[in-house]
């Protein structure tokens, strides 16, 4: 899906470059007027030209001068700043409220209906509150189209709002280090169209809908897909983050529990509890208090799909 062209991507886009602009140019006339000024100076005053120093009275007007230009110049830098940065405080009262959560290393994006998205779903010309939140490390929500970016810290309540206003497809970065797959920690904004973006709003079977006419345990896929966890698995025996799900189910393992090796079957069980309380067995040769708990995102109903997806990998 191509952005409609000849429109900015968001409301925040003509602020943010103004306060770019201004700034980058007022830095490169200061940088040019400096490298003159030295240059010329170089030239001037070279040792080869006068050998003898010569004490100098003060200039008031020179002074005065070089005092009031940069505290101007730092002015007009804060006026663009401030009108760019104040409106994004405060989020529109009829702003449609979307719930981000961050773990290492994805997003999922969670809306008032119930459903829930791998991808951040909006309708153009709507405000948009996004609720941020973070379940283990400091991550941040950067659109790079959008002009916003806001770090999200785990325990602290924060938000960014802002207007698409273009139809299209944009990137979704993670811009704050947070770990290993940092920087497999992305998304994409689909902005659509009114009548496109209620057709899938109202549609709140989309895991469902994903594993119709597909082999078993596709909805098992689906869901460890909207829930992140293909970024520390993988699903074709190639080592990531966590042990491959691949041939994993019914094989034996050694898992590390209260500092012991300990051999155990990877049954239903054991996956939901891997699932639910993960550090509490650790598979051995892996790292400690990467994954956090899904538990409370997670229904029974959820796990008994993930188990018979898991089983469908066995070859």
């Amino acid at each position: 899906m191509n952005p409609t062209p000849g429109l900015e991507a968001s409301n925040f886009v003509n602020t943010y470059n103004a306060a770019f602009y201004s700034i980058a140019g007022i830095s490169l006339l200061l940088l040019v007027a400096l490298t003159v000024v030295m240059v010329y100076f170089i030239f001037r005053y070279n040792r080869k030209k006068s050998t003898k120093a010569v004490q100098i009275d003060g200039n008031t007007t020179l002074e005065v001068i070089w005092t009031v230009v940069p505290i101007l110049l730092v002015l007009v830098m804060f006026y663009f700043g401030w009108i760019g940065w104040n409106p994004m405080n405060k989020a529109p009262e009829d702003s449609l409220n979307v719930t981000s959560e961050a773990r290492m290393w994805s997003f999922s994006f969670k809306y008032e209906n119930g459903k829930e998205s791998p991808d951040l779903i909006l309708p153009v010309n709507k405000p948009v509150k996004i609720n941020l939140v973070s379940v283990d490390v400091i991550h941040s929500l950067f659109i790079p189209a959008f002009r916003v970016k806001t770090d999200i810290i785990p325990g602290r309540e924060k938000m960014m709002w802002f207007i698409p206003e273009r139809v299209g497809e944009y990137d979704l970065y993670c811009a704050e280090y947070c770990g290993l797959q940092h920087s497999y920690m992305q998304a994409n904004v689909k902005v659509l169209s009114d009548a496109d973006y209620a057709s899938w709003y109202a549609d709140t079977s989309a895991v469902k809908k994903v594993a119709e006419g597909a082999a078993p345990g596709a909805e098992g896929l689906a869901l460890l897909k909207v829930k992140g966890c293909l970024a520390c698995h993988s699903t074709d025996g190639s080592r990531i983050i966590g042990p491959t799900f691949l041939n994993l189910f019914g094989e034996q393992a050694v898992v590390v529990r209260d500092g012991k090796d300990v051999t155990i079957t990877v049954d239903e069980d054991y996956i939901r509890k891997s699932i639910l309380d993960p550090n509490s067995e650790i598979t051995k040769g892996y790292q400690r208090n990467l994954m956090q708990s899904y538990a409370g995102s997670l229904s029974n109903d959820d796990l008994d799909k993930i188990i018979e997806y898991l089983k469908s990998l066995n070859e």
